[in-house]
């Protein structure tokens, strides 16, 4: 066996199998056969072994050279002290009958990875805790969902707030389209729900009167067929209401099972804190990334690399595709685009290597409980269908495979912000939503 190194992963071995030892195994295999094989004319197992050599072998030879092939293979992994990232490529180059067989090996090794000392790292961890602000934000975001209308007898033209109900008919160039169609709608004036333009059109009319509403479809509309288009709406003014808030009271938070005002409040700052702490961790599991990656830099995979990059240039494609690019994506070029992506792929790639040693040297694994938690948490999406989703993940192998990924990521990064320092830091509700990691202010120079 010859090796060269191609860089520091990629390796490539030149292999011989002897003849001898290819010649040994066909043997070893028909004898195998001729134990079991039935012929005409002799009882199992008594066939003689020409017979059986000449009506088999041919049919062993591929067998047999695929389990030396994959035994070799492997003792050339060990010997050398070989992971691989991806499936190895094994080509043969030399095969000819009563000769030494000779084929290669290219693979990319996993890097040897030696993680920083945790306990010498630190991060900043926000804090955020519900105020009377919040709360009373949350009493009227409740409320809003209770709230009613009521129909406004007073003749007057209508305003920016008012509800009206309408009719409207679409159309194209004197053709209706498919969803431009209503019948008793409730629409809140300036509520900005509708195309940009169709509700200003509706101000200072009366009820009972017959709107023609003239609009042009935006650019990047959800339904491309109607995007840019021109389009004239038809519309009935039916009715003139004005929205009924309740009163917010005991009776108001019984309606939503708690037993007083006080106690809904309680339940609402546990529910925020609870949600707090959510993004509050976000911001943490970034800011841990971030520190892990500036403070370990081994060489990756590059077929690993490649098949992340393709991924994210696919859902990049795609969003293109649906005309939902975020406006920085638009400004640069495909160049520049590949360029960062394909330093995302070679981070997460990295990082996802780094998180899988500590979780191998430390242990880490998921239990059952673990898994059967998150498909807990899944199914309650899903009310009334809890035994269906449950069925799918027992099923589906693969969709299981799909959860236990990034459940297993979060435990890792549970394990380390326990080991790592952190500053807490008190913000208000606001500082914890807006904080933007990649703002100037807070992006590290590398």
């Amino acid at each position: 066996m010859n090796a060269k190194k191609t860089s520091d992963l990629k390796k490539h071995f030149d292999i011989k199998i002897a003849a001898k030892d290819f010649a040994a195994k066909i043997e070893e295999k028909l004898a195998k056969i001729a134990q079991e094989a039935k012929l005409p004319g002799f009882r199992a197992g008594h066939a003689p072994k020409e017979l059986i050599k000449s009506k088999y072998e041919n049919a062993v030879k591929g067998e047999a050279l695929d389990e030396l092939i994959q035994a070799m293979t492997e003792k050339t992994f060990k010997d050398n002290n070989i992971r691989p990232a991806l499936r190895p490529k094994v080509e043969i180059k030399k095969f000819e009958d009563g000769k030494d067989i000779e084929y290669t090996i290219d693979v990319e090794a996993l890097p040897e990875i030696k993680p920083a000392d945790m306990s010498k790292l630190s991060i900043s961890k926000l804090k955020a805790v519900a105020g009377d602000k919040e709360v009373e934000e949350a009493i009227n975001r409740l409320a809003q969902s209770r709230r009613t209308t009521e129909v406004i007898d007073e003749k007057r033209p209508t305003k920016k707030g008012d509800i009206v109900v309408i009719d409207f008919v679409g159309s194209i160039d004197g053709k209706e389209f498919k969803g431009g169609n209503g019948k008793n709608y409730y629409l809140d004036l300036g509520s900005n729900t509708f195309i940009p333009g169709f509700e200003d059109q509706l101000i200072g009319h009366n009820i009972g009167d017959k709107v023609d509403v003239n609009v042009v479809f935006p650019e990047n509309y959800h339904a491309k067929e109607l995007a840019g288009q021109k389009a004239l709406f038809k519309v009935d003014l039916k009715e003139l209401r004005r929205v009924k808030n309740p009163d917010i009271n005991d009776d108001f938070a019984k309606s939503f099972g708690s037993e007083s005002l006080e106690k809904l409040k309680e339940m609402i700052v546990a529910e925020l804190n609870k949600e707090y702490d959510r993004v509050s961790r976000m911001h943490a599991k970034r800011a841990l990334l971030d520190v892990l990656s500036d403070t370990h830099d081994f060489e990756v995979p590059a077929g690993m690399v490649d098949l992340e990059f393709d991924a994210i240039w696919k859902q990049f494609e795609q969003a293109k595709k649906n005309n939902q690019l975020d406006e920085d994506e638009k400004t640069k070029s495909e160049d520049e685009l590949k360029k960062e992506y394909h330093d995302i792929a070679e981070r997460r790639v990295r990082l996802g290597l780094l998180l899988a040693e500590i979780a191998n040297q430390n242990k880490i694994t998921l239990t059952q409980e673990d898994i059967s938690g998150a498909i807990i948490a899944e199914a309650r999406r899903y009310p009334g269908q809890e035994k269906v989703v449950f069925e799918y993940y027992q099923k589906n192998p693969q969709a299981l495979d799909a959860i236990k990924a990034p459940l297993f990521e979060e435990k890792v990064v549970d394990f380390l912000l326990g080991q790592i320092k952190s500053d807490e830091k008190t913000v208000s509700v606001k500082e914890l939503y807006d904080y933007n990691p990649d703002a100037k202010e807070n992006k590290k120079k590398k």
